[in-house]
């Protein structure tokens, strides 16, 4: 049932495109500007790195600032926290990313992946302070933005822990050396793992292009569904069709889920079969319905009196 409902799927993708191939050529150099001038050049040198620290078994010394609100707070491992932090500072799919590759590498356990990849994927602060920022509404601070987006990494964090029996510090795996990669084949490997990237943000933007054409008579709905399907241009849609407040809870809960685009980059990286691309969509959706009422908590606040 499943693969006959896929397969009628790509012959009717097949035929949109060879009915409309000009849209469709737009929609591919949309997405292909987009990785190139922005994806390509952001995190492809972080991925290089996190290889490199990775292989010289570096990881403890980026982590050791924060290495005792992980621990005690989040009950994280090392090499767990260094997932969390290179996630939050890197991007979409830098935290997946990196979970298989460490739950492969048998460097976590896997309760602690399935864990970690709950609350390890999200936008990274360049993202929203040098993108969604700009596209902000006037009336809406970034400082909200980026408060909606990452408080409920810690009320996720807490569920997630109930659902898999995370109680303690996991133990920290001993690294085997023998899954230590070359330079070369770090490069190699990011490269490999940035075309695929690029080949979903083609196809996303392609079908972006499309619901961009439609002849809607509901702009907030539109730009809404754009926000579902991919970010970036999810994020400048609804900056120009649902002004103040409104604006902003859409565009920190379209940023919090990441986008259809995001969840398929992110399949693309999680390699281990113990980790469920169904259970990390729906934290996805729990962490975009909590940054929308984390957003609407906050804009009620910032009205009372003692707030003005």
């Amino acid at each position: 049932m499943k693969k006959s409902f896929f397969r009628f799927c790509s012959v009717a993708v097949l035929c949109v495109l060879l009915l409309s191939p000009a849209a469709a050529t737009q929609g591919a150099k949309n997405g292909l500007v987009l990785w190139a001038t922005v994806v390509l050049p952001t995190l492809l040198p972080f991925m290089i790195c996190s290889n490199v620290i990775v292989a010289l078994d570096a990881i403890h010394i980026l982590t050791f600032p924060f290495r005792g609100f992980l621990r005690n707070f989040l009950k994280l491992s090392d090499a767990g926290s260094y997932i969390l932090v290179s996630g939050l500072l890197c991007g979409y799919p830098m935290g997946a990313r990196n979970c298989s590759d460490f739950l492969d590498g048998e460097r976590i356990t896997k309760a602690e992946a399935r864990y970690l990849l709950s609350i390890c994927n999200h936008p990274s602060p360049m993202f929203l302070l040098g993108y969604a920022a700009t596209e902000l509404p006037g009336a809406v601070p970034v400082w909200m933005l980026m408060a909606a987006v990452y408080l409920p990494v810690v009320l996720i964090a807490w569920l997630s822990r109930k659902l898999y029996g995370i109680q303690t510090v996991s133990p920290s795996l001993p690294y085997s050396r023998e899954a230590q990669l070359t330079f070369d084949e770090s490069l190699m490997d990011s490269c490999e793992v940035m075309v695929k990237i690029g080949g979903y943000i083609m196809l996303f933007s392609i079908l972006v292009f499309y619901i961009t054409g439609l002849p809607l008579h509901n702009p907030a709905g539109k730009a809404a569904l754009l926000g579902f399907v991919e970010i970036t241009t999810g994020i400048r849609a609804i900056s120009g069709s649902i002004p103040s407040m409104a604006g902003g809870m859409w565009i920190a809960a379209a940023t919090a889920f990441g986008g259809m685009s995001g969840i398929f980059q992110t399949k693309s990286v999680i390699k281990n079969a113990g980790l469920s691309i169904r259970h990390y969509v729906a934290w996805k959706a729990v962490h975009s319905l909590l940054s929308a009422a984390i957003f609407i908590l906050l804009a009620c606040c910032r009205q009372l009196p003692w707030a003005a």
